[in-house]
């Protein structure tokens, strides 16, 4: 081979050879060793998003009772660290959450790309969206009725929903929490409501209005837990343990009793 030739493909390969010293000389990853270390695992939560976080002692929200058992199998403590700005805002980079604050957020997260591109998440634990509730029958034409619309903070897409109400001509009404959507309900000023799934869910159960999807397949995302980037020691552990209590129907269990399933 000529010489040109075998300087031209060493060049070529410097690139390649730069990426594997890149790769071989980055510290290794120690998040769940610190976290092993501390003896507790750190999660930052809306200080109230019902049915995930309810602030009851008694009943504390599907995401606090999964992390419970999710730190108890990896031989930590749980501890919650309340952080307001998530209850306020869908998009995580507004949250203004650290490394520092905590090596988890949970509470309602939503799986989406935005998201994604600033948190690793979880598998799934369910699956959410836009719903509709009615007090009176599981059937209703929304054309020119007023609906009562709780849109919490979990980074469900809006705008396809806003679309379809207004397609449909129906007075929205914004209210500011899941309680005012309740009271609208009942005193029949609102025909309908419509929040996030398993919020509306939790609320059919308990006053036995009638739930289901908003109708016109409006996106559904999963529900997960989010980590920071680069903590794949951490993000593993959580998996298996995610997994092992799929498959033993601990999820599944704690999902349902906070929707009237069990």
């Amino acid at each position: 081979m000529p010489q040109h030739a075998l300087i031209r493909d060493a060049l070529g390969a410097l690139p390649i050879l730069a990426v594997l010293a890149a790769v071989y000389l980055l510290p290794p990853d120690t998040s769940l060793g610190e976290v092993r270390r501390a003896g507790a695992l750190h999660v930052c939560l809306p200080p109230l998003a019902p049915p995930f976080v309810t602030g009851d002692a008694k009943a504390p929200g599907i995401d606090v009772e999964l992390l419970e058992a999710l730190a108890g199998d990896l031989g930590l403590m749980l501890a919650p660290v309340p952080e307001p700005a998530m209850g306020r805002d869908f998009n995580p980079r507004s949250w203004h959450v650290t490394r520092a604050a905590c090596e988890v957020l949970a509470g309602g997260v939503v799986a989406s790309p935005m998201t994604r591109s600033f948190l690793e998440t979880s598998s799934p634990y369910a699956e959410t969206g836009w719903a509709l509730l009615t007090p009176t029958s599981p059937a209703i034409d929304l054309h020119g009725v007023t609906v009562g619309v709780f849109a919490p903070p979990s980074g469900l897409e809006r705008t396809a929903l806003s679309a379809r109400l207004r397609a449909a001509q129906a007075e929205i009404v914004i209210v500011a929490n899941a309680e005012a959507l309740v009271t609208g309900l009942r005193e029949q000023r609102f025909a309908a409501g419509v929040t996030e799934k398993l919020n509306a869910d939790r609320i059919a159960a308990r006053e036995g209005f009638f739930v289901d999807w908003f109708p016109g397949n409006l996106p559904r995302d999963p529900l997960a837990l989010g980590l920071w980037k680069g903590d794949l020691t951490l993000k593993r552990a959580i998996a298996d343990a995610l997994e092992r209590r799929t498959r033993d129907g601990t999820v599944a269990a704690i999902v349902g009793r906070y929707l009237g399933r069990s």
